[in-house]
């Protein structure tokens, strides 16, 4: 049974999750800092001469798609790849420059050199390294909410409603799948409710619409935190992948971005980055590309 609250406490907090998206309070989390190393010559001196020409490192993405890329009330572009992105670059002695667009069209700017690469929750997979390589940031998984005291198992959800972002893994990877085994069974089929954003999805949870949410764990973990304990995170992180930060197939500007990724994990600014965020799993020990070791670095 899908535990019901009151009115009051579902408007105050669905005010406090959509802030992170209409950002009243200016989006950042308490106590956000930018972090800015500074040029390590050494490293700036790998980039190639098409990017260092300009000095700026160009990054597509396409908000919202909290925590990793939102806008705040200013209409400017944040999130903790926005973040590692502004930090690469200064190390890289270059300005960092995002660019919202579709998230479809992000890739091929980047493979056609309108962009300097792609920063919008890629997951590096098999499919993609065919035609670009990803450096690498954080191994995320799926993971799902409830709200408190609900018995919710993310491994049985059969004639649950579950939201979910409109094309994530969530919703063809996680979910339907899920339903086709329900109604392979002969069990109550679960209804999807598929929205475009994830803030929104979260939002079809907190005043009840959805008995459930799956998201890719960072973005849940994200939403539970905004929830003002109106929500709360229910079984294990599962079908973890590694996401990363697109350019194009045989760059020299993916060995440059890699090692300094290596001088951030190193000096330690790469985990305050991301602990800002709350995201204290799926770090990386050492700097990678497709999800390997990159040589001289």
């Amino acid at each position: 049974m899908k535990k019901h609250v009151t009115l009051v406490a579902t408007l105050a907090a669905a005010g406090t999750l959509t802030g992170c998206v209409t950002n009243v309070e200016g989006g950042n989390p308490d106590g956000w800092e930018q972090v800015s190393p500074g040029e390590v010559p050494e490293i700036a001196a790998l980039v190639p001469d098409d990017v260092a020409s300009d000095g700026v490192l160009t990054a597509g993405t396409n908000p919202p798609f909290a925590p990793f890329e939102f806008k705040d009330s200013k209409g400017r572009i944040i999130g903790v790849e926005m973040d590692l992105g502004h930090a690469i670059a200064s190390v890289l002695g270059l300005e960092f420059q995002p660019v919202e667009q579709d998230f479809a069209m992000i890739l091929p700017a980047v493979q056609a050199g309108t962009l300097d690469s792609g920063m919008s929750g890629f997951t590096d997979n098999e499919e993609r390294r065919q035609n670009y390589d990803f450096v690498n940031f954080l191994y995320a998984g799926i993971q799902w909410a409830q709200q408190p005291g609900d018995n919710i198992d993310p491994a049985d959800p059969c004639g649950l409603t579950v939201a979910v972002q409109r094309t994530t893994v969530s919703e063809t990877d996680d979910v339907r799948p899920k339903n086709d085994e329900c109604i392979a069974a002969g069990k109550d089929p679960i209804t999807i409710l598929s929205y475009d954003t994830s803030d929104n999805a979260a939002l079809a949870l907190l005043v009840g619409r959805a008995d459930a949410l799956s998201a890719d764990s960072p973005v849940t973990a994200w939403a539970v935190n905004r929830s003002d304990g109106e929500m709360e995170l229910v079984g294990d992180m599962f079908d973890a992948a590694p996401y990363g930060f697109a350019v194009p197939k045989d760059s020299e500007l993916g060995p440059a971005m890699a090692a300094a990724m290596q001088h951030l994990i190193q000096t330690g600014e790469y985990e305050r980055i991301l602990s800002q965020w709350s995201i204290t799993t799926g770090l990386l020990d050492e700097a990678l590309i497709n999800e390997q070791p990159v040589e001289g670095i």
